[in-house]
């Protein structure tokens, strides 16, 4: 990991976890492109929590695995419980891009075998919680935002204290994983306003490894 933090687009938010400005920027148009396709395929909606909560964030997946929740628990299944379909493949320019954000945070091999895509409108958030659905932790959280600017909670490996708060604007990739893997974290909720690539919301891609090693 030498030389990892020296260009001034990389800002280290604790060991294992770095911040990469604008990484996807160039991307973005192609990315929400690619999405309407994958969201036409397997619409966003919003789950139940097993608690019963309907979550303010509307989501889909795609790739091998899809994270759902619902009554019966959080869990990574291989077809859409609305369509009884798989879920749609990952577009190959988000795996490219999640390989290159892993290896540039110093985790070379990256294959991720699912994606989630969480749709925030004004209001929504992410309360505070840890990935812990995988069955390899030994590798990282590639989180990519785009449209409405958003307060990224970073907080500890337990619960409780004072979360960081970090800004992520359109374009800026959030890879996390060895000690920081399963550090807890949410969003704050979205403030308002229009971005001109996705309008009045935020979009923001997590590419994990979902199955087993």
């Amino acid at each position: 990991m030498s030389g990892l933090f020296d260009a001034p687009e990389a800002t280290p938010l604790a060991p294992g976890a770095v911040l990469l400005h604008a990484f996807a920027l160039a991307d973005a148009p192609a990315i929400v492109a690619a999405l309407q396709a994958v969201t036409a395929a397997a619409p966003l909606r919003r789950m139940t929590t097993p608690g019963g909560f309907t979550m303010s964030v509307a989501m889909s997946n795609c790739g091998p695995l899809g994270w759902i929740t619902n009554r019966h628990g959080y869990r990574y299944v291989a077809t859409d419980p609305d369509s009884g379909r798989p879920w749609p493949p990952i577009p190959p320019l988000l795996l490219r891009l999640a390989g290159a954000a892993a290896a540039r945070a110093g985790f070379a091999g990256f294959r991720p075998d699912a994606c989630l895509i969480n749709r925030y409108a004004p209001g929504a958030r992410m309360a505070l919680h840890q990935d812990r659905d995988e069955q390899d932790f030994s590798q990282p959280i590639v989180s990519i935002s785009l449209g409405l600017p958003a307060l990224f909670l970073f907080g500890g490996l337990q619960r409780g204290g004072r979360p960081a708060r970090v800004p992520l604007v359109h374009g800026d990739v959030l890879v996390w994983g060895g000690p920081a893997r399963l550090r807890f974290h949410g969003i704050a909720p979205l403030a308002a306003g229009s971005q001109p690539a996705t309008g009045d919301c935020r979009i923001n891609l997590t590419l994990r490894k979902a199955g087993a090693p």
